[in-house]
């Protein structure tokens, strides 16, 4: 359902200057992370809000009650493009891979490759130091964040690994409460999830 949600909400997405990062429907929360250039503010998170409600408004995909919630990524981020692979080389990543591919689930390494057909993760824990996944052999790869003395911005109230700034409320309308002030770019609010029933 995933990949079909996101092919429905790309779109919409993209028509308000902002990049699909990633759509996840788990435990009655629709969660739709969007992106662009030098982060994203409250107006467009709203924007994008009301654009994906009214898509879902129009073309009902999920049954039964549920809520949305548009954010940005935040310090930590699902990769699901070769160009979000390409991007997050150097970094370290934790991949879960599908059940049908040998050896462990579950890895984390460093993302030292990606091409239009897969990516390599190095780590000390891998037989040969390193492995090679195809795209379509992972369930889902996210960036993880490290504190540290090479961490970005080490030494400073860096942001939390959470979600950054969200905007989110009924398909038929959005609500947000504005940043507080003395946050970091990282802007994020708080949310009152409201339930939506499907007709």
């Amino acid at each position: 359902m995933a990949d079909d949600l996101f092919s429905l909400l790309e779109p919409p997405v993209v028509a308000c200057g902002l990049e699909l990062v990633d759509v996840e429907h788990r435990a009655g929360v629709l969660l739709v992370t969007v992106d662009r250039p030098g982060g994203v503010d409250l107006d467009a998170l709203t924007a994008a809000n009301r654009a994906v409600s009214s898509v879902l408004d129009e073309h009902d995909p999920i049954p039964g009650r549920y809520s949305l919630e548009v954010s940005s990524p935040g310090v930590e981020r699902a990769l699901r493009t070769p160009a979000h692979f390409a991007r997050a080389i150097g970094e370290t990543v934790s991949v879960k891979t599908r059940p049908q591919v040998p050896g462990e689930r579950r890895l984390t390494g460093t993302l030292a490759a990606a091409d239009d057909e897969g990516f390599e993760v190095v780590s000390e824990a891998l037989p040969g130091g390193r492995a090679r996944l195809g795209y379509d052999e992972v369930d889902r790869v996210r960036t993880v964040f490290e504190w540290g003395p090479s961490s970005p911005g080490a030494g400073s109230t860096g942001p939390s690994t959470g979600r950054g700034a969200t905007a989110g409320g009924k398909r038929s309308g959005s609500t947000a409460r504005p940043p507080q002030s003395g946050q970091t770019n990282q802007k994020q609010t708080e949310q009152t999830r409201k339930q939506v029933t499907t007709p």
